[in-house]
């Protein structure tokens, strides 16, 4: 089953690379013959999803390999990664754009063969709808950070682009010529705020970010349902690429059996995963204490609960 995930998650960014190389090529060549800025800017764009998506290709591929004597833990903090690196060749190429508009409002100059410009940004907005919609859709499938930051990545494109064909199609009309810096500079703003999420959300997983207070509620959920268990308390949680993982202190009565107790814990680790996908669960055992409240063991009651640990957490 892993093994056919991580073939899905490469197929897919190689998906990716094949759209932005021809994408790349389109608008570098329709946007020099033009001179227009905002394609150009557009082509510079397209450079760095390029570029993204080969770093997604080798990240993926990477991630997918199992754990070894170096990497215990396996490989999955190279997605988490590789997004970081995506989302400041992101934001390195909002910072080009702006530089080269400024230097064409100090040098206007009227763009030429505006509608093959127009062209080449309806194929763009209709490839990046397409392929930043399968890849958003195999992202979440298998969890994989890199594939959900290169579809963000290429939805925003699809604005850009928008953007990019409303302001050649008013130039080629009015004549407005003066548009087209400003038009890149505003794809410049948008290119710069989806790298600013991307690498604040991928800096959040590289550091260890708990997960979401709703799927930490689950886990809770889960082990308090458990007719078994006592309390649950340390309850830690962070991501490794497509992967989360979880560990947690779970009381026990005192003389439960070892056999019993492990079969508790499989259970457990079984529920868990099957509300939470790609889930990694590490249970930490421990014997309940009687308490001054309870006259007798807590699971001899009738709901299973020790009354003088009622509270849990």
């Amino acid at each position: 089953m892993q093994t056919d995930l991580n073939k899905l998650k490469r197929n897919t960014a190689r998906l990716s690379v094949i759209s932005n190389t021809s994408l790349v090529v389109l608008k570098l060549v329709v946007g020099i013959c033009s001179g227009a800025v905002s394609i150009i800017s557009e082509a510079a764009h397209s450079g760095v999803d390029l570029m993204a998506s080969v770093i997604d290709y080798y990240a993926v591929t990477k991630a997918g390999k199992p754990p070894d004597e170096r990497h215990e833990y396996g490989h999955g903090k190279i997605e988490n990664l590789s997004a970081v690196v995506e989302a400041g060749l992101i934001i390195l190429a909002a910072l080009w754009i702006v530089y080269e508009a400024v230097g064409k409002i100090a040098h206007p100059s009227e763009p030429e063969y505006l509608e093959y410009g127009i062209a080449v940004m309806l194929v763009s907005i209709i490839l990046n709808i397409l392929v930043s919609g399968k890849m958003y859709k195999v992202a979440k499938k298998t969890g994989s950070p890199a594939l959900e930051a290169d579809a963000l990545h290429l939805r925003a494109d699809v604005w850009t682009s928008v953007g990019v064909l409303v302001g050649l199609t008013v130039i080629k009309v009015t004549g407005l010529y003066w548009l087209d810096p400003v038009i890149a500079i505003v794809v410049a703003v948008i290119v710069f705020h989806a790298g600013y999420t991307m690498t604040k959300k991928s800096v959040y997983e590289l550091t260890d970010s708990s997960w979401s207070t709703e799927e930490e509620a689950i886990v809770q959920e889960v082990v308090n349902r458990h007719p078994e268990t006592i309390t649950v308390h340390n309850i830690r949680t962070r991501h490794s690429g497509s992967w989360r993982l979880v560990d947690m202190h779970v009381t026990l009565k005192k003389d439960t059996h070892l056999d019993e107790a492990h079969s508790i814990c499989d259970q457990l680790e079984a529920d868990i995963k099957s509300r939470i996908e790609h889930c990694d669960v590490v249970i930490h055992l421990e014997p309940c204490d009687y308490h001054e409240t309870c006259d007798i063991c807590p699971l001899a009651s009738i709901d299973h609960k020790c009354k003088g640990i009622k509270a849990k957490g």
